[in-house]
């Protein structure tokens, strides 16, 4: 089966580069049936939270996913999951491992709020991600990025294939058409 534009677009991003290995997080609370499909496809993966989990808060909890070239569930998750919010993903080295990348990831699913308390921060939406990162500083920004080279997503028009990446402590924001389906962009 041919892909979408957008998921030929994410595909040729994710991969272009042998240097470097693709990981997604997917929102549970998005994705319909999430840990039955990453059961059933089997890519390497974890779930982010700790620990055994009630089923109601597993079908709802983030999972960290490597990303196979043509892997089947990569294909599912580019070509079902665009414009629908399912996660974000990540362009990291080749040589990041699952465990290193889980501890990563982690390291941000609790904030305080302004009022101090502790809240699950839901980085994983592209609704979040896309807003949030611009008002990082450098040192924010060098947590959130640490082994990630790039984070890509869906920009607010799905039109879109939304490119952030850190140089000399400052974020950089690039938009990539996906309507033709081709990558255009480097790095």
């Amino acid at each position: 089966m041919p892909r979408t534009a957008p998921a030929q677009a994410l595909h040729e991003a994710l991969f272009a580069d042998e240097r470097t290995g693709a990981w997604a997080v997917l929102d549970g609370a998005s994705i319909e049936g999430l840990p039955a499909k990453l059961k059933e496809l089997a890519p390497q993966h974890t779930c982010l939270y700790r620990g055994e989990l009630a089923p109601d808060v597993a079908a709802a909890a983030p999972y960290l996913a490597r990303l196979e070239a043509d892997h089947p569930f990569t294909e599912w998750v580019l070509d079902e999951g665009w414009a629908d919010h399912w996660g974000i993903f990540a362009v990291a080295p080749a040589a990041a491992d699952l465990r290193a990348m889980r501890k990563h990831f982690r390291t941000f699913l609790l904030v305080r709020n302004p009022d101090g308390k502790v809240v699950y921060f839901r980085y994983y939406d592209p609704r979040v991600m896309r807003v949030y990162l611009p008002t990082c500083n450098a040192k924010e920004l060098a947590g959130v990025f640490g082994p990630v080279r790039s984070y890509l997503m869906e920009d607010e028009d799905p039109a879109t294939l939304l490119v952030m990446s850190v140089r000399d402590g400052k974020l950089h924001r690039r938009g990539v058409e996906v309507a033709a389906g081709r990558w255009t962009g480097r790095g």
